[in-house]
């Protein structure tokens, strides 16, 4: 099966109704470019909480949900999907940080709550001051593919992926935010890194190392595509891009600058994959690939 997705890149603010007008025009621009969805940023509807804003103490939730609406309209005019970045309120609690799958017709088919949000235990700190956490998996089916989203923090577990992969999935939507650093943290998170290191790594901040490269790992290991969606606010820690299942990046767009990636993916088309025949025993707990040989001499583990 065919399908051209949008990946979405731009300049995520504090201000609900500048983000969604380049949110309106990002659409406008995947229509012309025949993409079928278009995929967007952690919080690039509503913006980032501890980031793009202090909190959501006076947070304008009415005109988040007027400008949700106008890009579901936005939508159904367009006749293409949206994967989009934003904050659900509840009722007595600390909002989701959430994405929105919106299909052609302008119906939310569903909404993806990040459930490992980051921060510590005590649950005062990052993600955890402002968002409350989710508890499911959101796929849905697109031109007969089965999709699946994550957020930001989730690269860091291989769990979620791997029970993604159990679902059939095989474009992964992977929304973040790492932009919008000020030159202090900037600065701070090289120093973790270390200057001595720079040059053997590809980057100079955690994210920016670990981010894309965990991204290129988890295509091949679960021989899935992945589009990696991000802020492109500086300091923005790397560029949006797309992964293909055997690993290899096939579009990236350039750093701290507003646009759309286009990719056309074929999921008939084949890939090398050194896993394939042995990926769903790993995943049932079968570790090992060959048949197990009843050998004395395999069994003595303490003798040359």
């Amino acid at each position: 099966m065919k399908i051209k997705i949008a990946t979405s890149q731009f300049s995520i603010s504090s201000k609900i109704e500048d983000n969604k007008k380049r949110i309106l025009a990002q659409i406008d621009e995947a229509k012309y470019l025949n993409a079928n969805l278009i995929h967007f940023p952690e919080g690039s509807l509503s913006g980032y909480a501890g980031v793009d804003f202090e909190s959501f103490v006076g947070f304008n939730w009415d005109e988040l949900t007027k400008s949700t609406n106008d890009i579901i309209n936005k939508v159904k005019e367009s006749g293409i999907w949206v994967v989009i970045g934003s904050a659900h309120r509840l009722e007595n609690h600390k909002p989701h940080n959430c994405l929105y799958i919106i299909d052609n017709t302008g119906q939310i088919v569903d909404r993806y709550d990040k459930m490992f949000c980051a921060g510590t235990n005590q649950e005062n700190t990052e993600d955890l001051l402002h968002f409350s956490p989710g508890d499911h998996f959101s796929t849905f089916s697109l031109n007969g593919i089965k999709c699946g989203v994550l957020i930001c923090h989730e690269y860091r577990y291989p769990e979620l992926y791997r029970e993604y992969k159990k679902k059939g999935v095989e474009i992964m939507f992977h929304s973040y935010h790492a932009g919008n650093m000020t030159p202090t943290r900037q600065g701070n998170m090289e120093k973790e890194v270390g200057e001595k290191f720079f040059t053997i790594n590809n980057g100079r901040t955690i994210p920016e190392i670990t981010m894309p490269s965990t991204m290129i790992s988890y295509a091949a290991n679960n021989y899935m595509w992945i589009s990696c969606s991000n802020t492109s606010a500086a300091e923005s820690c790397w560029a949006s891009m797309i992964v293909r299942p055997d690993g290899v990046v096939v579009g990236r767009l350039d750093k701290n600058k507003d646009g759309i990636l286009i990719t056309e993916i074929d999921t008939d088309k084949e890939y090398y994959d050194s896993t394939k025949y042995w990926r769903d025993r790993a995943m049932n707990g079968i570790f090992h690939s060959g048949t197990i040989v009843n050998d004395e001499r395999s069994k003595n583990r303490h003798e040359i």
